[in-house]
């Protein structure tokens, strides 16, 4: 498989991940991200040792969109530094189920990842093993007469599932989620995560310029 590759110098790749490729993953037989960059950088490569591939930030599998990968130690940290300093700006697209209750609003929970289900979910503050989770949309079409909401999300922090969760959890759940929405194909078809990462927003780890991406 060839990445879609918006973007690339020295320092890091811009690409488009598909919906039902991971990430990253542990199963030898499975595509993945960073198996099918490597591959790529392997073929550009002027010797046989294996390239280096920062994972910076992850997109669930049936979760389309951009992603941003670091080739140097150096561009990984300096990445992973504006995600922790929230200097690392990720926004989406989403289909609601349901209409949320403000046009805009900003959410914040505390999730806990439960590993064995691969789920996570809201919990109190207070819990040890809470991580506070942030986010805020803003709705861009509002479909009532199928009680459907287009909405964009930017992303404060990146808990495991959050926007899935937090959705789901204001009463709105993403279209297509079978995992955090009960009746995930209101109308009988069975369709995809309606959920994608459709900007990217950061400053080059090396000149600091803003970099912005976008998909059409």
């Amino acid at each position: 498989m060839k990445p879609i590759i918006l973007f690339e110098d020295t320092h890091i790749i811009v690409c488009e991940k598909p919906s039902g490729i991971p990430t990253q993953t542990r199963q030898l037989s499975q595509p993945d991200m960073v198996s099918i960059l490597k591959n790529h950088l392997a073929e550009n490569a002027r010797n046989h040792t294996e390239p280096y591939l920062g994972v910076i930030h992850r997109l669930d599998q049936p979760v389309c969109g951009l992603l941003v990968f670091a080739k140097t130690p150096f561009a990984a940290k300096e990445l992973s530094r504006q995600v922790a300093t929230s200097t690392f700006h990720k926004h989406y697209h989403a289909t609601l189920c349901g209409v949320p209750p403000k046009s805009s609003d900003t959410l914040v929970d505390y999730l806990v990842k439960l590993p064995k289900e691969n789920r996570s979910e809201i919990s109190d503050a207070k819990n040890s093993h809470a991580k506070k989770a942030t986010l805020t949309y803003t709705i861009t079409d509002d479909l009532t007469s199928s009680e459907l909401t287009e909405v964009t999300i930017e992303l404060q922090t990146g808990r495991h599932h959050q926007i899935r969760v937090q959705m789901a959890n204001m009463g709105c759940p993403i279209l297509g989620d079978t995992k955090y929405n009960p009746q995930p194909f209101p109308y009988g078809d069975r369709l995809p995560l309606a959920l994608c990462a459709y900007k990217l927003e950061f400053p080059h780890p090396k000149s600091g310029e803003v970099l912005s991406f976008v998909l059409d």
